[in-house]
């Protein structure tokens, strides 16, 4: 609790001052934000610092391995499905980025088995994945099955987001991008994912 008190303290002391009138004007005039992130929870990879964005410029959903299920309108929970459609629907954000990344412990979970201590409910959230594990072929070294595995979490979740209508609606109407990029932690290089596979950004 001290570290989180302390953080604080020096968000008043350093940041506060200079950052006060935009947060000002945010509550003033509410949210506008152009850009939903879709992202992993993982502590080392943090939308808004990997973007270099500011307070109100994202609208940030995130999950174990950054995972958005198809279109399954019903009486169950669904939160991030619930998150998309505010930020779509009400805040009219102009594009949807997927982020992936590198080393993430979902994705592991997913292809090495899934801790005991953790099967209540995320062994069920990670079969929303399995169909881009299955495109990984059997064959590949663990490294390089990892990467494939991570690229095709992120191509998954952007065809996933295409089965909403109100999605395909938009996309096809050229109001609303969707992109995928993934995140290596170990070097900060961020590739995106075009018509070739992934690529850095430059």
């Amino acid at each position: 609790m001290d570290r989180l008190i302390d953080g604080y303290r020096r968000f008043r002391q350093d940041t506060w001052p200079a950052s006060r009138a935009r947060y000002e004007e945010l509550a003033r005039r509410g949210q506008r934000p152009e850009t939903l992130v879709i992202s992993c929870s993982d502590s080392r990879v943090d939308p808004q610092t990997v973007f270099g964005a500011g307070p109100g410029e994202l609208f940030v959903v995130r999950n174990v391995a950054g995972l958005v299920p198809p279109y399954e309108p019903d009486a169950r929970y669904h939160g991030t499905s619930a998150a998309v459609e505010f930020a779509v629907r009400v805040l009219k954000v102009a594009r949807i980025a997927v982020l992936g990344h590198a080393q993430c412990g979902g994705i592991i979970a997913m292809m090495h088995g899934v801790p005991e201590a953790a099967r209540d409910f995320l062994a069920p959230w990670l079969t929303i994945a399995r169909p881009a594990l299955r495109c990984v072929p059997a064959d590949l070294p663990p490294a390089a099955a990892m990467d494939r595995c991570e690229a095709e979490v992120v191509a998954l979740t952007l065809r996933n987001l295409a089965t909403f209508p109100w999605i395909a609606e938009e996309v096809a109407a050229g109001r609303l991008e969707l992109c995928g990029f993934r995140f290596a932690v170990a070097t900060g290089v961020l590739e995106r994912l075009d018509a070739n596979g992934f690529v850095p950004v430059t």
